[in-house]
């Protein structure tokens, strides 16, 4: 009997469960057995699986090699570094992506630059610890905000920032896309060409890139006024941690939020008063969970009937003789 692996880290999760939830795992078991899955997918997981719906573990090589019947990855979520792309295309296996979150995470970015205006975190501990005294605070309208990356998440976020910024405040935009100016334009951004002007100019900088590598060390961060906070919604590593940790004691900056817990490299944030770390959750909400599940289903759905299913990242592997040979044309 073919198999449906689902993540357990993901699909067990009571506060995730909902009827729409419920109703989709009932269509999906009408096509195969569905099975929970918890860490790496390697080798021996590999046996009568047909599809996946993913979280964000290793695939390994030997996963994609033993599953003989595998047609897709469905990506629950949008992240990909670790879904070996490479295997995939090898043995003709579907790796999706579910990019149904964007407004969600946009949001969250959002309401963490007005949280670093209005001096939220700081308020919160200093009355905590019985300190009442007032601060100063900063407004949204005619301040200048940098949005490093303008894909669909930080389009969200222009056009929601745009109208708190008023008629006197700036958005400055930095991607490397080549008709990035007319697209700045569209939303009241303006284009800049190096993000170092980002780093210099705006009184926060919110980060949506994707990527493995850093892009913000300690030299951009000393561009940055004291008063400024850095925003990343998108990766925790795009920064060096030890970098804006020691940023933050010299009064490099005032804030650092990343969507990323404090434990492996981000340890170090541990206790800090002004670098607010908080779990992967920039892009869980109760809709977007109920997005993300009926997503990743259907595309599952497509791969197991025949169909192509949309948001494929890889897709050269249209052309391997296994996707020929169990696509519908």
């Amino acid at each position: 009997m073919p198999k449906i692996l689902l993540s357990a880290a993901i699909f067990d999760r009571e506060d995730y469960d909902s009827e729409e939830r419920q109703r989709g795992l009932a269509e999906l078991a009408k096509l195969a057995d569905i099975e929970r899955y918890d860490g790496d997918l390697t080798g021996e997981k590999a046996a009568d699986v047909v599809g996946v719906v993913a979280n964000s573990q290793p695939i390994h090589d030997e996963f994609y090699a033993e599953g003989e019947n595998l047609r897709i990855i469905a990506r629950w979520g949008v992240g990909f570094e670790n879904v070996n792309l490479p295997a995939a295309n090898k043995h003709g296996v579907y790796v999706t992506v579910s990019p149904v979150h964007m407004v969600t995470v946009a949001e969250y970015a959002l309401a963490q630059w007005l949280a670093t205006l209005k001096r939220v975190f700081t308020l919160n501990r200093m009355s905590h610890n019985d300190d009442y005294a007032l601060i100063r605070t900063y407004e949204a309208a005619g301040s200048t905000l940098g949005l490093y990356g303008f894909g669909r998440i930080g389009q969200e976020m222009g056009r929601r920032a745009r109208p708190l910024l008023g008629d006197k405040g700036r958005l400055l935009i930095y991607d490397i896309r080549p008709d990035i100016a007319e697209v700045a334009a569209e939303f009241g951004g303006e284009a800049v060409d190096d993000p170092r002007v980002l780093f210099e100019q705006c009184d926060a900088v919110s980060l949506h890139v994707a990527g493995a590598d850093p892009i913000v060390d300690y030299d951009l961060l000393c561009a940055m006024k004291p008063h400024a906070s850095l925003i990343n919604p998108s990766r925790g590593n795009l920064v060096v941690d030890a970098d804006v940790n020691r940023a933050i004691c010299e009064e490099k900056l005032f804030y650092y939020v990343v969507d990323d817990p404090t434990d492996g490299p981000r340890a170090i944030h541990k206790g800090h008063p002004r670098i607010i770390c908080t779990n992967h959750n920039a892009g869980i909400t109760v809709e977007s969970v109920a997005r993300l599940d009926s997503y990743t289903f259907d595309q599952v759905t497509d791969a197991i009937e025949g169909r192509q299913p949309p948001d494929i990242l890889n897709g050269e592997v249209l052309e391997h003789p296994r996707v020929k040979g169990f696509l519908n044309k």
